[in-house]
């Protein structure tokens, strides 16, 4: 797919908006990333058809490339027995990453930017970057 930007890197997703008033299957794309609720957060290897799963349900979550802290920090805080860099390196496949996701976050501190705006906009919709790194900090606890 032609400007993916996230090609092959982990990606963390969050889900900022809820279930109310969206498409069927903007719903059932976030169902498929397993978001079924606000302020969950999932973890996946970027390829073609994730990308585009993603940019279909851009407009209801926030994503962006995962650094090794921020990954470790929702490893311990959704107690899950993975570790870190086995999950980096690419060891963990699919089915078993599935079994343990999605993290159940708390609501940021502070807030977000606004539900309803993109990132270029002054929003937290959509792609972040790094700063999806800060936005999850500021939910685990």
């Amino acid at each position: 797919m032609k400007n993916n930007p996230i090609q092959g890197r982990l990606v963390a997703i969050v889900r900022i908006r809820g279930r109310v008033n969206v498409r069927r299957d903007i719903n059932e794309t976030l169902d498929r990333l397993r978001l079924k609720r606000v302020n969950n957060c999932t973890v996946i290897k970027a390829n073609d058809s994730n990308y585009g799963m993603i940019k279909a349900c851009s407009n209801y979550v926030a994503y962006g490339e995962v650094d090794k802290d921020t990954l470790k920090k929702l490893v311990e805080n959704g107690k899950v027995d993975m570790n870190v860099e086995d999950l980096l390196s690419g060891k963990y496949d699919a089915e078993e990453l599935k079994k343990k996701l999605p993290f159940r976050l708390h609501p940021p501190r502070h807030g977000y930017k606004s539900t309803k705006r993109s990132v270029n906009q002054g929003g937290s919709l959509g792609y972040m970057g790094q700063d999806i790194n800060k936005l999850i900090q500021r939910m685990v606890k």
